[in-house]
C-alpha cells in the first residue's frame, strides 16, 4: 500500500501541502476515496485536530461525564486522506453500536451492487375461476428489507389488476419474508393479509394509503383460510408474479437515515451473517480483522465493538465503492443540510457532514465525513461511553463545529459529499411496476 501511494507521487503532494500555507480543499476532495482506506503516512504538523480533541477530552471530566480514569473508554481518531489530525484509543475495539452498520452497508453494497433488487414471488396452488383463487396464496420471501405497507398494497392491487379478488386456501409464508420490519413470519403474514383487503385495514394501513399517490386503489383480496408458514416450497404451484424490492442503494441509504436495526440484520443475512459481514469488512477496509468483532449486522449489544480507526477505514472504503457506481457516500448516509429525518434530527452537525449515528444504553457514537477548508474531507469517528447519552451527542456536535470553525468552512459542497438529487429524493414506496405479472388467467 506504502509504495503505491509513494510511487503514485501522492506521498510528496501530501507531505509539500502540509508544510506550506497552501488550501488543499479541492486536491484532499479529489484523493481522499483514491489512498488505501485507514493509510496513515504523517501526523498533522497543524495541532489543531489534535489539540481540540484533548480540550473535549477534558471537557468529558470536567462536566463529569466520565470519571479521570475511564478516558479511556472513549475513543477517537481524526484523518484527512493519509494525515492523522487526532487519536485517543483509535486503534481500540470499542462497542461501537449502530456503527455496525456501516460494516454491513460496506459488504451488501460490495456483493450486491447498487441496484440489486431482492425478489418476492406470489404463487397460486390452484386454478383461478371467476376471480377465485382455488388453492393457497403463496408468498416466497427473498430477503426484502423493506416490505412495508405501500408494498402490500400495489401487491394487492396487482393481484386484483389480475382479476383475483378471493382466495379459497390459506395464505402461505415461505423463505425469508418480513412485513413492516416484523420478521416473523406468522406475524409478517397477518400484516400481508390485512393489506390486501381494504375492509381490514386499521388506522395504520388508512394512513398509509392517505399518502399514497393520489387515486391509489384500495386493494380487496378476501383470503378465507389462515396464515400458515411452511419451510420448503410447493412444487405444485403457478407462479403469479414477481416483486422487485427498492434498489439496493436507496435500502442502505433508509436503513442508515433511520438506523433501522431488522433491515441491517437482513442484509448482513442476505451476505452471509454476521461472521461474513465481519472478515469481509475488515478486508475491505484493510484493517486487523481485530478491529471489526461482530455478533450481528445491527449493532444491538455491546459485543459489537469496532475500533474508530476501523470506522474511518470502512467509511473511505464505502466512498470509493460508491465513486465505482458513480454514487457517493451521500447516497448511502444522512447528510446534515440534506436530510432532516431519522437519527439526523435534533442534531447539530456542520453542514455537509455526511454521518453514521450509534447509540445503545451506554454507547453514544459519531462517525463520518466533514468538509472543511484548510484540511478538505476529514473523516472522523467519536465513540463515547456512559449512561448520559443526550449530553454525549450534544458534545460530538459541539466538537465537530468547533474543528469546522478553526478549519473553515469549505468553500462549497464538495462533489463527493453531495447526493444526486435524483436518487436521493424519498424512495418510491408502493409503485406498481415493481411487480411483474407471470400469469394470464
Amino acid at each position: 500500500m506504502l509504495v503505491e501511494l509513494l510511487g503514485s507521487g501522492l506521498a510528496s503532494l501530501w507531505l509539500e501541502m502540509a508544510g506550506v500555507q497552501i488550501k488543499p480543499f479541492d486536491a484532499l476532495d479529489a484523493l481522499a476515496w483514491q489512498s488505501s482506506p485507514g493509510l496513515v503516512l504523517a501526523p498533522d504538523p497543524n495541532p489543531t485536530g489534535a489539540t481540540t480533541v484533548q480540550q473535549y477530552l477534558k471537557g468529558l471530566i470536567t462536566s463529569k461525564l466520565v470519571v479521570q480514569n475511564l478516558t479511556g473508554s472513549q475513543g477517537i481518531w481524526m484523518q484527512s486522506g493519509p494525515m492523522l489530525m487526532a487519536n485517543h484509543q483509535g486503534t481500540t475495539p470499542l462497542p461501537a453500536a449502530s456503527l455496525t452498520k456501516i460494516a454491513t452497508s460496506l459488504v451488501a453494497l460490495k456483493t450486491w451492487g447498487p441496484d440489486h433488487q431482492f425478489e418476492t414471488l406470489v404463487s397460486a396452488t390452484g386454478p383461478v375461476v371467476n376471480g377465485v383463487l382455488k388453492g393457497d396464496l403463496v408468498i416466497a420471501g427473498g430477503g426484502d428489507p423493506m416490505f412495508v405497507w405501500e408494498e402490500a398494497i400495489a401487491l394487492g392491487n396487482t393481484l386484483n389488476k389480475m382479476g383475483i379478488k378471493q382466495v379459497k386456501g390459506n395464505l402461505v409464508i415461505t423463505g425469508n419474508f418480513a412485513m413492516n420490519f416484523q420478521r416473523h413470519p406468522l406475524m409478517a403474514g397477518q400484516f400481508l393479509k390485512q393489506a390486501m383487503n381494504h375492509k381490514t385495514w386499521t388506522r395504520p394501513a388508512n394512513y398509509i394509503h392517505s399518502i399514497m399517490p393520489k387515486g391509489t386503489p384500495k386493494p380487496q383480496v378476501v383470503i378465507a383460510g389462515s396464515v400458515k408458514f411452511e419451510p420448503q416450497l410447493n412444487p405444485q404451484q403457478t407462479l403469479l408474479l414477481r416483486h422487485h424490492s427498492l434498489p439496493l442503494q436507496q435500502l442502505i441509504k433508509e436503513m442508515n437515515v433511520f438506523s433501522n436495526n431488522e433491515m441491517a440484520e437482513m442484509l448482513a443475512e442476505s451476505v452471509g451473517g454476521a461472521t461474513v459481514v465481519e472478515s469481509t469488512a475488515a478486508n475491505l477496509a484493510r484493517v486487523p480483522q481485530s478491529e471489526i468483532q461482530l455478533i450481528n449486522g445491527s449493532g444491538l449489544g455491546p459485543e459489537n465493538r469496532i475500533s474508530p480507526r476501523a470506522a474511518c477505514a470502512m467509511l473511505m472504503t464505502l466512498q470509493r465503492e460508491a465513486v465505482a457506481h458513480k454514487l457517493t457516500l451521500a447516497d448511502l448516509f444522512p447528510v446534515s443540510g440534506f436530510d432532516h429525518r431519522g437519527t439526523m434530527h435534533s442534531r447539530h452537525i456542520p453542514a455537509a457532514t455526511v454521518i453514521k449515528t450509534g447509540t445503545l444504553r451506554d454507547v453514544s457514537a459519531l462517525a463520518g465525513v466533514m468538509p472543511t477548508r484548510d484540511r478538505g474531507l476529514v473523516w472522523f469517528a467519536i465513540i463515547n461511553r456512559g449512561t448520559n447519552v443526550s449530553a454525549f451527542r450534544t458534545g460530538q456536535d459541539n466538537l465537530l463545529q468547533r474543528l469546522v470553525k478553526q478549519l473553515q468552512v469549505a468553500p462549497s459542497v464538495p462533489a463527493a459529499l453531495t447526493p444526486h438529487s435524483a436518487i436521493n429524493s424519498l424512495p418510491q414506496l408502493g409503485a406498481g411496476d415493481r411487480n411483474d405479472i407471470l400469469f394470464r388467467s
